[in-house]
């Protein structure tokens, strides 16, 4: 494991963020559009103008609220092996969701994504042993008007056993997802017992307001003990100040004004200190999620995530990138990185390019082989007098040889992380296998996994009950095998 994470702040400015947060709550407030959640906050002591909406936090009541918050949080899958606890299994990683747009695996051009697209991606994610949680990664274009998240939620449970996880963007889909997971489970009260789905919303939208719906969605779900947290996505430059400790601090604040109205209506529910903290590329306004500095606040957030002694992580690793080029791999690898040495514990990492705009599986594959070495790097050196080896170097002495070792026939097969994608042939060898980049070979693995059959992950009775409850509203969500090769 990692002894001691990398610190962007010293103490004494972790805790002037935290005091300048407290001011930013207290003195400037913020906007709560939805009235449900300015009555809560009034009911607790903050001062609420209804007329402006503008809701101001005292920081006596902060300081309560905020260390009701649980150091942990558990994404559940369907089969309770999946279970993934923050910090406990970190680094937890998460599908990067929600794209418009997918790189279609057959004809390697963008076009929208659909539901079937969905359930290849469960599929492909419910087999990759790199990843922990299925984060929707895509909507679906052809999804009944009114119905989006019911195209998105259906194929996703039907091919994936991990934890999934998503939003709704309006209550009335959140009372259908709702009805799909009892039918899947047979009861709302058997679904509870453990529940599989992590719901998913950004209630806080910079700088410093409360939406109507994402909010009211949240609230409901706490109060109704459903797994719920949000994210926080200041845009330095945009919409927030464009200096890091800047945006740190008012990222911070808009995270303890969530993480306050949750322990507020249900004490000691989990939460993560979730962010997509970013800076705007001044010289064309592009949202820069591939940028390094995206990685230092995630680092910096991380930093005061253990401040509060809760859990945290986020949208880590993302590229701007169009294909899986050297951009892609240098803007995912180096932000990733920062962010597990930085204490992360979950990162929403894998398979979107173009800043959240497009999924490509082969990037996922690529991702995937990350999401592995970042584990590695998390097991660490595994330091003990035995693996310091002194007795095998006495053995061998100077000059000697030890690959036909016991010590090195005992550890070859866990000591290293053996890639399937990255290559390490030499030039002769690998030509003579094809040549093959490696977006080539993250392909065939894709193929290789989606040529095969893959039963669905529900009974043929629980689908009809399904089809049958939501009728023409579920005409998609299939599984199509790819072409072999």
């Amino acid at each position: 494991m990692i002894k001691r994470f990398a610190e962007l702040l010293s103490e004494d400015e972790v805790v002037r963020v935290h005091e300048v947060s407290l001011e930013i709550l207290g003195e400037i407030g913020l906007l709560v559009r939805n009235e449900k959640a300015r009555a809560m906050f009034a009911k607790h002591g903050c001062e609420v103008d209804n007329d402006t909406t503008n809701v101001r936090i005292p920081g006596k009541l902060v300081e309560e609220y905020r260390k009701l918050l649980p150091s942990t949080f558990t994404f559940k899958g369907r089969d309770p092996k999946f279970d993934k606890t923050n910090p406990d299994d970190s680094p937890v990683i998460v599908t990067a969701s929600s794209a418009p747009n997918i790189i279609d695996p057959e004809t390697g051009k963008d076009r929208r994504a659909v539901a079937d697209d969905i359930a290849r991606i469960a599929a492909l994610i419910n087999e990759l042993p790199g990843h922990d949680v299925f984060s929707i990664s895509t909507l679906a274009d052809d999804a009944p008007e009114g119905h989006y998240s019911l195209s998105r939620f259906y194929p996703a449970i039907k091919y994936c056993m991990k934890p999934i996880r998503g939003n709704t963007p309006f209550p009335p889909e959140l009372v259908e997802i709702k009805k799909l997971i009892e039918i899947v489970s047979g009861s709302m009260e058997a679904y509870m017992e453990h529940p599989y789905i992590t719901h998913h919303y950004c209630p806080v939208v910079s700088p410093l307001t409360m939406d109507f719906d994402s909010t009211e969605q949240t609230m409901s779900l706490v109060a109704d003990g459903f797994p719920v947290y949000g994210s926080i996505v200041p845009n330095a430059g945009l919409t927030a100040p464009l200096s890091l400790p800047g945006a740190l601090a008012q990222g911070n604040a808009e995270f303890l004004a969530l993480g306050v109205l949750t322990q507020m209506i249900k004490p000691g529910t989990p939460q993560i200190y979730a962010t997509l903290p970013t800076v705007a590329d001044m010289k064309s306004g592009a949202y820069a999620s591939g940028a390094i500095e995206t990685g230092m606040l995630h680092m910096a957030h991380a930093q005061m995530a253990r401040y509060y002694n809760v859990p945290s992580g986020g949208y880590i690793g993302l590229s701007n990138a169009k294909v899986n080029d050297a951009q892609s791999g240098y803007e995912t690898g180096m932000s990733a990185v920062a962010g597990v040495l930085g204490g992360a514990d979950m990162l929403n990492l894998t398979g979107l390019l173009d800043g959240l705009m497009t999924f490509d599986f082969a990037k996922v594959v690529i991702d995937d082989e990350i999401a592995l070495m970042l584990k590695r790097i998390t097991r660490g050196m595994e330091f003990s007098e035995e693996n310091l080896t002194l007795d095998v170097l006495k053995k061998a002495g100077p000059g000697g040889m030890f690959l036909d070792a016991p010590h090195t026939l005992k550890n070859m097969r866990t000591m290293g992380l053996f890639p399937t994608v990255g290559d390490r042939l030499n030039r002769k060898m690998w030509t003579d296998a094809g040549s093959m980049d490696s977006n080539t070979k993250a392909m065939k693995k894709v193929r290789a996994i989606l040529s095969k059959d893959h039963p669905k992950l529900i009974s043929d009775e629980t689908d009809a009950k399904i089809r049958a409850h939501f009728g023409d509203l579920l005409m998609a969500g299939e599984l199509v095998p790819m072409a072999a090769g």
